[in-house]
């Protein structure tokens, strides 16, 4: 996530999947945040979860989102 404020804990959020040759990503809708690159074994099923805690340090800011599974 670029800057603060644009979703809090608590909040429930909706994902995309995005699709690479070898691996899968998530953006969290509209486009606040996407994740690091997941191989097939951990590709997700959810496409929503809940957002569990915003953290913070000198890359940026990083946000924890809980999935059912």
């Amino acid at each position: 996530m670029e800057r603060p404020g644009l979703v809090k804990d608590g909040d429930r959020v909706e994902i995309t999947e995005g699709v690479l040759p070898s691996s899968f990503y998530y953006t969290i809708v509209p486009a606040v945040a996407m994740s690091a690159n997941y191989g097939l074994r951990e590709r997700l099923k959810s496409r929503e979860g809940i957002v569990k805690e915003i953290r913070e340090n000198e890359k940026g800011f990083f946000v924890v989102v809980e999935f059912d599974e």
